[in-house]
């Protein structure tokens, strides 16, 4: 069982940002940032460097690498139940702020209506 629930988020017309992104991704990068996704699902609070990081304002970035390509998946906590990962971007060299502000939005809405912002299907 897994330590913590780990959610996608969903926007107000049904997409989910995340598995969007992952869809555009050479399948061997699919399959790090899906294992990079797993450590965050068994380990939640308790993942660290080089896996996961803190960026600013309660966003964490999941990171992954595949020949070269540094991609990464922002995520927030919500309480100490539910982790929730925002979107995924490739990293050329910083995540850059309209990153981590567009994942800080995703939090305050989530916060605001869970229910409206959950997926947690990851079988796709």
């Amino acid at each position: 069982m897994p330590k913590i629930r780990l959610l996608l988020y969903r926007e107000e017309d049904g997409t989910i940002p995340l598995l969007d992104w992952l869809d555009n991704l050479p399948q061997k990068a699919v399959a790090k940032c899906r294992d990079r996704i797993d450590r965050l699902k068994e380990q939640g609070y308790e993942l660290r460097r080089p896996l996961a990081d803190y960026l600013r304002d309660d966003i964490y970035e999941l990171r992954a690498s595949q020949e070269g390509i540094h991609y990464r998946m922002l995520y927030f906590f919500h309480g100490n139940t539910a982790v929730v990962v925002s979107h995924g971007l490739v990293k050329k060299q910083i995540v850059p702020a309209t990153e981590i502000n567009k994942a800080i939005e995703r939090k305050k809405k989530f916060t605001a209506n869970p229910a409206l912002h959950t997926y947690e299907d990851l079988s796709k």
